[in-house]
């Protein structure tokens, strides 16, 4: 009776999970970008002073380390090399979010770029974070916070934690200057999917319509497909308009096409993801292995008491082969993944005997979809 209730039960759990309606509607947020707003990447060079003797003593960090005197009005005589291991030359980056305006702060990544050891407890010292086209955007100071730590014994022996030579500033950079965003040049807005898609782009350019009350068929369209990455939607000319149609558009929700049938493989980790459209041509597929074993033995050749002779001490060599049960499985037209996975499992292969199954039904044209190896 337990048993019978046992089965029933688990058909009742199947049952569920079948017929549960699975919602794939996503936000159009989600899903895609406004073409425009984006971020920048800012980076810069400067020191980390204060470290406790973790710093370094290479020509660059002693050339820095004399240009910044230079600016406080000292002068080191030529001849006279500091000792400057409480200093650390390093690379200070950070990213500058779209709309961001002056006198707002940022986050900072500080990362050393010489030979110190660690830049725990250091403090940033003014630092310039320039653009791409070579303009002061922000700049950077402030006390590190590092994960890291790092111990060396006198014998040179050593223990390291995370990462010691890279630390972060919290709101640790003043922005000086905006970036001018595309935001506001055109008559139109462009959303830009995140996953390119010809059938996804039409998909949200008729949900677009549909919402907004478009009629197509009397020539007043609202949002039209550009390509398989882009659909452009007539906008409000005044930013206040501008940004509350925006914050109406960016929540319209909508189900995207399906994604092409793919099979990916990281051949490092031995991952496999398949795609639910993955199907297979009618094929067949062997599975087995061969395993040869050779083992070394000496055997001892000793003569008779009486006889003469010598004792004489030679090599047997020993060679098995087995081979494993070879099983094979057939795969009809049309085999989905669940059937996939079944007839694998029940071969029993191995993440690499799986990839070069893959592999061998994509060269002989059996493997409706991509293969993909990362």
């Amino acid at each position: 009776m337990k048993t019978v209730m046992s089965k029933l039960l688990s058909f009742s759990l199947m049952l569920c999970l079948v017929t549960a309606p699975v919602s794939s509607a996503q936000r159009i947020k989600d899903l895609a970008s406004v073409q425009g707003v984006r971020s920048n990447q800012l980076v810069g060079y400067g020191l980390v002073v204060g470290l406790p003797g973790t710093g370094e003593q290479s020509p660059f960090t002693e050339q820095s380390f004399r240009t910044m005197l230079s600016n406080f009005g000292i002068s080191l005589a030529s001849n006279l090399k500091p000792k400057i291991k409480n200093v650390a030359a390093v690379a200070v980056h950070a990213e500058l979010p779209a709309f961001v305006k002056p006198g707002q702060t940022i986050d900072v990544t500080v990362s050393s770029i010489g030979e110190a050891g660690s830049l725990q407890g250091g403090t940033l010292l003014q630092t310039f974070l320039k653009g791409l086209d070579g303009n002061i955007y922000a700049v950077a100071q402030g006390s590190l916070v590092v994960s890291g730590f790092g111990a060396q014994g006198a014998d040179g022996s050593k223990i390291v934690a995370n990462t010691p030579t890279v630390g972060r500033i919290a709101n640790g950079a003043v922005v000086e200057r905006a970036v001018t965003s595309g935001f506001m040049q055109n008559d139109f807005l462009t959303l830009n999917l995140n996953y390119p898609d010809f059938s996804t782009a039409k998909i949200l350019a008729d949900t677009i319509n549909m919402r907004l009350g478009a009629d197509p068929d009397k020539g007043y369209i609202i949002a039209t497909p550009i390509d398989a990455a882009s659909v452009r939607v007539t906008a409000p000319r005044d930013v206040g308009q501008r940004v509350g149609f925006l914050a109406i558009l960016e929540n319209f929700e909508f189900t995207p096409a399906k994604a092409a049938a793919r099979v990916v493989i990281n051949s490092r980790t031995g991952t496999i993801v398949i795609g639910q459209d993955v199907r297979l041509l009618p094929a067949a597929i062997t599975h087995g292995g061969l395993t040869v074993t050779i083992a070394e033995n000496q055997t001892v050749s000793q003569p008779n008491a009486l006889a003469d002779g010598e004792t004489v001490v030679s090599n047997q060599s020993i060679i098995d082969v087995n081979l494993d049960d070879t099983r094979m499985f057939k795969f009809n037209p049309g085999v989905t993944l669940d059937e996939l996975v079944r007839a694998v499992n029940e071969v029993g292969a191995a993440p690499g005997d799986l990839m070069a199954i893959l592999e061998a039904l994509r060269e002989a044209g059996a493997l409706q979809g991509e293969l993909v190896v990362i």
